[in-house]
């Protein structure tokens, strides 16, 4: 049981991080065709957001799900903002995106090699790594 609300933790704690990266990112999108990749992408993260709070449920879990802290969001703005200081453009931005997006699909691979998952549990974090695999080509192409 525990080994299934870590899993759900550590997506949890990526969607939250995507979202958080994406709102602070919005604003400086010019091109309209990216700005509405990002939302998708944005959409995508509060559905897997949404999902794993409904699972949550099923592990007797009172204080979930577990959210990133203020600090994290702080650190999550101040790196967008350091990384974009000198360079708004939507292929900076994208690349951005990219990093963070492929981090996710890193742990999300890592979560699912290294535990014996509940398989509700192992299809939430198919779908939440799926998701961005998607997110990265749709990226790839503001570069």
């Amino acid at each position: 049981m525990k080994e299934n609300i870590n899993a759900l933790d550590e997506i949890n704690k990526g969607a939250c991080m995507g979202i958080d990266a994406i709102d602070c990112i919005m604003e400086k999108i010019e091109d309209k065709n990216f700005k509405k990749a990002v939302s998708e992408q944005y959409s995508d993260y509060k559905k897997i957001e949404d999902k794993i709070t409904k699972v949550y449920s099923k592990y007797n879990c009172e204080d979930c799900p577990h959210e990133t802290s203020a600090m994290n969001k702080i650190m999550t703005w101040y790196g967008v903002e350091m990384q974009t200081l000198m360079d708004t453009s939507d292929s900076k931005i994208a690349e951005l995106l990219l990093k963070g997006t492929n981090m996710g699909i890193i742990e999300g691979r890592k979560v699912l090699n290294n535990k014996e998952l509940d398989k509700e549990v192992v299809k939430i974090i198919n779908e939440y790594v799926k998701m961005q695999e998607s997110a990265v080509e749709k990226l790839k192409e503001f570069l």
